[in-house]
C-alpha cells in the first residue's frame, strides 16, 4: 500500500465577515490542519478559531447529511425524493387556496457567505410573489443600510474606515477586536489598529462595557446604551457652535447643510450629557479632534444599530464625517469598489433610481417594507393573526429566529401553529425542530466560495475564489440547485424537475434581458459554466475591472481568479475616492437632511429628558461564539464557560449578587413578565447600571440535535426582550438598552463542557 499524500487546499472562510484567506492540509479525505494562508493578498495570514473550527463543522455528526421529514411528531431520515413529494404535495395546494403571501421566506446571517444562496433567494423571492420576507438584517444591520440608502442612492453603498492610512478612528458600539468588522470587513483589526498606533494616530472607544476593542484603544469612554444618536447629535451640534463644520471637497455635492444645523439646535453637548452619561466637555472634545485630525473617522457598528434610535445614529455617523470632511478621502471613511455584483459600479455614474422606504407595509402592525422586507420582529404576529394574507406556510433558509430574534417563546408557538414548513439548514436547531421537512445543506468545505456582499465593505479592495475542498456526497446538491428547485416545486412544477436545467433556462433569459444583441456571444463564452460561476464570471468580466468580454484583455474574468487562488487572490489596491461616480441618488447629489430623518431628531428632542433606568441589558459576542450554532464544535466550545452577566462590582453589591452564583434577569413587557437565570460575573469592565449577557444562547428546548452545544445550554438573553420594540425607519429589533431587573438566584449550576464528547444523537427518532 502506497503511503498517503497530503494535499494542500486554500479557501476563504465562510464563518464571519473577516473572510480570512485558509491553507488546508488533507489526508486520506479528511483535514488535518488549518492555518492562515501567509499569502492571502487580503488576510495575510491572519486565523482566529472560528477558521479552525472548520474541521469540526464539516466532520460534525450532528450536521445534517439526509433530509429529514417530521411524521407523527418526531423527525425522521428521508431520501431527497421523498422530501420533494411531500413539499410538491402540500406547499403548491396551500399557496393556491390561500394566495402568495401566505407563503413567507426567511433568511439568516449564514446566507451571506453563500453565494448560491445570495444569487438564487431573490429567484425564490420571487417565484413565490410574496411580499412576506424576512431577514436577519433587521436583527443586527438594517438602520446602517436604510441611513446610506438615504444619503447615497442605494442599501451597499457603506463608508468604511480607511485604517491602514487614519491617525484618528473612534469607534462607536461596535467591537472590531473580537468580530474583525461587521459592516467593515477588516481581518486582524488588532494589527491594524497596533500600526496606526505606531506610526503615532489613536484609537477611541466609545461603549458601556470596556471590550477587548476599548483594551486595546489609547482611550475608552463609557456611554449609556441607547444614548448612541444622543451623543452623536451633541457633537454635530459642537462643529455647528465651534465653527468646525467643513465638508471640503463635498461642500459642491452636500445640500441639506443647514437643515441639519437647525435639526440639532436641542442638542448641545450640555443638553445630551446626562442621557449619554458622559461629560459635556469630553462629547465637545470628541467632536474637536474628528474635526481637528486631517485624516480620521468615526465608525459605529451593532451596538448603535439595534437601539430605539439605530436609523439615526447610523445617519448622524456620516453627517459628522462629511461635515468633518472626512468621507472619500484616504484616511477617513470611504468606499470599497468591488470586483462584481456592486450596483453602485454598474448603470450610469453618479445618479440613479434612489431608495423608496415603505412601498408597503405589514399586514398587521403596518411596519415598512425596506429592502423588500419586513422586520423579523413582525413574523410571529403575521402567523397568528387570522385574516387575508395571514402566513400560513415558512421557508427559512440558514436561519434560527426562535433564539436570534426576541420572544423566542411567542415565534415557536407560531411556528407550531403553521400549516406546512421547510428549512434549507445543516442542523435540526432551535427554529428547524418545527419544519415538517428539512433539506440538508452541504459542508462549506464541498461548495465553491466567492464572497459577493464582503469586498463591498472590505477594507481593501481584492478579488478571492475558493473551490471546493471535497467533492458533495453522492446524491447531495449544491444549495444553489436546491433553492432553485424549490422555487420551481413550491409554485407547482413537477418535483423531478432537474435544477440543471432550470438554471440553464434562468440564464438564458437574464443573459437575453441583459445583454440584448450580445446575448450569443456572452452565452457562448460562459457556456462551459453553470450556477453561481457562471452569473460570477459574466459580473467580474462586465464589472470596474472586468475583461469586458475581450475588449480589455488585462481585465478580469472568472478563469483569472480562480487560478490566483493559489497565490492568496488578486490584490486591487487601496481605497480610492469614488464620489461622484458612486451616488445612484435621483439628482447626483447627496441630500445631507432626509426628511424622515430630520424628523426622528425631533423625536429624539422630545425624548432628551427620559430618565435613565437604574439598570439596563446589552448583548456581546465572543470570537468563539459569533453566532448560535458555532456553540456545537468542540473547538469554539472548550475552554471558560463564556454565557455569563457581566456587572459592575458595585452593581452586584446593591443587589445582592456574588461572583459565579446564578442571577435571574427579568422584565415586564406587553405579553407578561419574562426572565432567564444566568451566572454572575463581576468586572470593572462593565459600566455601572449595566448588564452585558451574550448572544445566540440557550439551548435547551426539546427536539434539537445538538448535543455538544446542549451539555451547557446557557441563557437566550433575546427570551426577555419585546417583539413589539423596534427602531421605526428600518424596523430593526432593539436589543440593547432595555431595562431590566436583576435578582440573586442561587448557586452556581453550569456543567463542565466535555468537548470530546459526541455530539451526536439518533437520527432515526429525533422528538420535534
Amino acid at each position: 500500500m502506497s503511503a498517503s499524500t497530503d494535499t494542500v487546499h486554500h479557501r476563504i472562510c465562510p464563518l464571519c465577515e473577516a473572510c480570512c484567506g485558509l491553507e488546508i492540509t488533507v489526508r486520506d479525505q479528511r483535514v488535518i490542519g488549518i492555518r492562515g494562508h501567509a499569502a492571502d493578498v487580503f488576510s495575510a495570514g491572519y486565523i482566529c478559531p472560528k477558521g479552525v473550527a472548520l474541521k469540526d463543522l464539516h466532520e460534525d455528526p450532528d450536521r445534517l447529511r439526509t433530509p429529514m421529514i417530521r411524521r407523527n411528531g418526531r423527525h425522521e431520515p428521508a431520501t431527497w425524493d421523498e422530501a420533494w413529494a411531500e413539499i410538491a404535495r402540500r406547499l403548491p395546494a396551500l399557496r393556491a387556496a390561500h394566495g402568495r403571501d401566505a407563503v413567507a421566506l426567511a433568511a439568516g446571517n449564514p446566507s451571506a457567505h453563500k453565494i448560491g444562496l445570495q444569487l438564487t433567494i431573490p429567484r425564490l423571492a420571487k417565484a413565490l410573489g410574496t411580499r412576506n420576507v424576512y431577514t436577519a438584517s433587521t436583527l443586527d444591520q438594517m438602520p446602517r443600510h436604510v441611513a446610506s440608502g438615504l444619503l447615497y442612492g442605494h442599501w451597499m453603498s457603506v463608508p468604511v474606515p480607511d485604517i491602514a492610512r487614519a491617525d484618528l478612528l473612534i469607534v462607536l458600539g461596535a467591537n472590531p477586536v473580537v468580530s474583525n468588522g461587521s459592516m467593515w470587513t477588516v481581518p486582524d483589526f488588532r494589527g491594524k489598529a497596533r500600526a496606526l498606533q505606531a506610526r503615532g494616530g489613536r484609537l477611541v472607544v466609545i461603549d458601556p462595557r470596556r471590550t477587548e476593542t476599548a483594551a486595546l484603544a489609547d482611550t475608552h469612554h463609557f456611554i449609556r446604551p441607547g444614548a448612541d444618536a444622543f451623543l452623536l447629535a451633541g457633537m454635530v451640534h459642537t462643529l455647528f457652535a465651534e465653527g468646525l463644520a467643513n465638508p471640503g471637497g463635498l461642500a459642491a455635492l452636500v445640500d441639506g447643510i443647514a437643515a441639519v444645523q437647525a435639526a440639532v439646535a436641542p442638542f448641545s453637548a450640555d443638553a445630551v450629557a446626562a442621557r449619554c452619561g458622559l461629560p459635556a466637555d469630553t462629547i465637545r472634545a470628541l467632536a474637536r479632534d474628528l474635526a481637528g485630525t486631517p485624516r480620521a473617522s468615526l465608525y459605529a457598528r451593532i451596538g448603535s444599530c439595534t437601539q430605539e434610535f439605530g436609523t439615526l445614529a447610523s445617519w448622524l455617523v456620516d453627517v459628522l464625517n462629511i461635515l468633518t470632511g472626512h468621507l472619500d478621502t484616504p484616511g477617513g471613511a470611504m468606499f470599497p469598489q468591488a470586483a462584481a455584483f456592486a450596483a453602485n459600479t454598474s448603470g450610469p455614474a453618479g445618479r440613479g433610481r434612489g431608495v423608496a422606504l415603505g412601498r408597503h407595509r405589514s399586514r398587521v402592525r403596518g411596519a415598512p417594507e425596506v429592502m423588500g422586507e419586513f422586520p423579523m420582529v413582525c413574523l410571529a404576529e403575521e402567523i397568528e393573526t387570522p385574516g387575508p394574507g395571514q402566513i400560513r406556510a415558512l421557508i427559512t433558509l440558514a436561519t434560527n429566529p426562535v433564539l436570534s430574534a426576541p420572544n423566542g417563546a411567542r415565534l415557536a408557538a407560531a411556528l407550531d401553529s403553521l400549516e406546512f414548513m421547510v428549512s434549507l439548514d445543516i442542523y435540526l436547531n432551535e427554529t428547524t425542530r418545527h419544519a415538517d421537512v428539512i433539506l440538508p445543506a452541504a459542508s462549506p468545505l464541498e461548495d465553491m466560495h466567492y464572497d459577493l456582499a464582503f469586498p463591498q465593505l472590505s477594507w481593501r479592495n481584492h478579488a478571492r475564489y475558493s473551490p471546493p475542498v471535497f467533492p458533495r456526497a453522492p446524491g447531495q446538491p449544491a444549495e444553489w440547485q436546491t433553492v432553485l428547485k424549490l422555487a420551481a416545486v413550491a409554485t407547482g412544477a413537477d418535483p423531478s424537475v432537474d435544477a440543471l436545467a432550470l438554471d440553464a433556462a434562468q440564464a438564458t433569459q437574464e443573459v437575453q434581458q441583459r445583454f440584448g444583441d450580445a446575448a450569443p456571444q456572452v452565452l457562448e463564452a460562459t457556456a462551459h459554466l453553470q450556477g453561481p460561476d457562471r452569473l460570477l464570471d459574466m459580473a467580474l468580466r462586465t464589472g470596474p475591472y472586468g475583461d469586458q468580454f475581450g475588449r480589455r484583455p488585462d481585465g478580469l474574468n472568472l478563469a483569472k481568479v480562480q487560478a490566483a487562488t493559489p497565490a492568496g487572490g488578486i490584490d486591487l489596491g487601496p481605497l480610492e475616492p469614488r464620489l461622484p461616480a458612486l451616488l445612484r441618488t435621483t439628482d447626483g447629489r447627496i441630500g445631507l437632511a432626509p426628511d424622515a430623518l430630520v424628523e426622528e431628531l425631533a423625536r429624539a428632542a422630545r425624548d432628551l429628558a427620559r430618565a435613565p433606568a437604574p439598570l439596563v441589558v446589552i448583548g456581546r459576542r465572543d470570537v468563539r461564539s459569533n453566532n448560535s450554532w458555532m456553540h456545537n464544535l468542540p473547538v469554539l466550545a472548550k475552554g471558560p464557560y463564556r454565557c455569563t452577566a457581566l456587572v459592575h462590582p458595585d452593581d452586584a453589591r446593591r443587589l445582592g449578587l456574588t461572583e459565579g452564583a446564578l442571577a435571574q434577569l427579568r422584565r415586564d413587557t406587553p405579553q407578561g413578565p419574562r426572565s432567564i437565570t444566568v451566572e454572575v460575573a463581576c468586572t470593572t469592565d462593565m459600566m455601572p447600571g449595566v448588564v452585558s449577557v451574550p448572544h445566540g444562547w440557550g439551548h435547551d428546548l426539546p427536539g434539537m440535535q445538538l448535543g455538544l452545544a446542549a451539555q451547557r445550554p446557557g441563557a437566550n438573553l433575546n427570551a426577555l426582550l419585546d417583539d413589539t420594540l423596534c427602531d421605526p425607519l428600518s424596523g430593526n429589533a432593539v436589543l440593547s438598552g432595555v431595562a431590566v431587573e436583576m435578582l440573586p438566584a442561587g448557586p452556581a449550576s453550569v456543567p463542565p463542557a466535555d468537548p470530546t464528547a459526541s455530539a451526536a444523537a439518533p437520527r432515526t427518532a429525533v422528538q420535534a
